[in-house]
């Protein structure tokens, strides 16, 4: 990721937004700290389109309706020290 100091950023504004979308994310600090980073819009899109809630991602599973029967162990738990 290149780093701009915000001088620098503001007088070349154009280039910065052609590198986000060229090569990808750009930095731009302010006194010497990262503050803003500048992405381009696919990116940005990407980044914040609706994600599935945890209910969803499990609804929409492969296995939903698949019958899996699961053996439990009989064995006798160990002693644990406490």
């Amino acid at each position: 990721m290149k780093r701009w100091q915000l001088r620098e950023a503001k007088a070349r504004l154009s280039k910065v937004a052609e590198s986000a979308r060229r090569e990808g994310p750009q930095e731009i600090s302010v006194r010497g700290e990262a503050a803003v980073v500048v992405i381009s819009k696919s990116e940005y899109e990407r980044l914040s389109r609706p994600r599935p809630t945890f209910v969803e991602l499990l609804r929409s599973s492969p296995l939903v309706g698949v019958d899996l029967r699961i053996e439990r162990s009989r064995t006798p738990p160990r002693a644990v020290p406490l």
